[in-house]
């Protein structure tokens, strides 16, 4: 089976939420990016898009330690796009996923330390309705951010 991989850099958008799904633990938090593009000498930035990325196991519970929003961070993983259809007569929710196989701080934006964690044992995580829930309680168009993370209003 073919799955596509993304390697996304931006910025949190939200503190990451921890939960126990099953016996796996599963921390989530939105990641934002928005692209910048050099107009004849001048730089301007792009519409931001918005991603959900779920950590599942160990990785969860050292991002739920790690990162805080605000942070600006290099996200990579499986990517899958979730609809979600709700009541009749109301648009599809369209979510974009990443199951991350890791994450860490950008170095680019600012400094971090590692603390190195003991190793437990794997388990897999297990579909729960709260999850997918979840995924489409955030706004899918989100707010834009320029290139420091900041929010800015949408150009008219």
């Amino acid at each position: 089976m073919n799955e596509s991989q993304v390697t996304l850099q931006g910025w949190v958008g939200n503190d990451v939420e921890q939960r126990e799904v099953g016996d796996t633990t599963c921390a989530s938090f939105r990641i934002g990016c928005t692209p910048r593009y050099n107009k004849g000498g001048v730089w301007t930035n792009g519409e931001t898009s918005w991603f959900t990325v779920n950590c599942w196991r160990g990785l969860g519970r050292n991002v739920a330690d790690s990162i805080c929003k605000g942070d600006a961070v290099v996200v990579h993983g499986r990517v899958r796009v979730d609809v979600w259809e709700r009541e009749e007569g109301t648009p599809p929710s369209v979510s974009w996923i990443v199951d991350a196989t890791f994450v860490g701080h950008d170095l680019t934006r600012g400094t971090s330390a590692f603390a190195k964690t003991v190793r437990g044992s794997a388990a897999g995580p297990e579909e729960d309705p709260g999850v997918r829930e979840m995924l489409h309680a955030y706004d899918a168009a989100g707010p834009q951010l320029d290139s420091a993370g900041n929010e800015v209003e949408p150009a008219a």
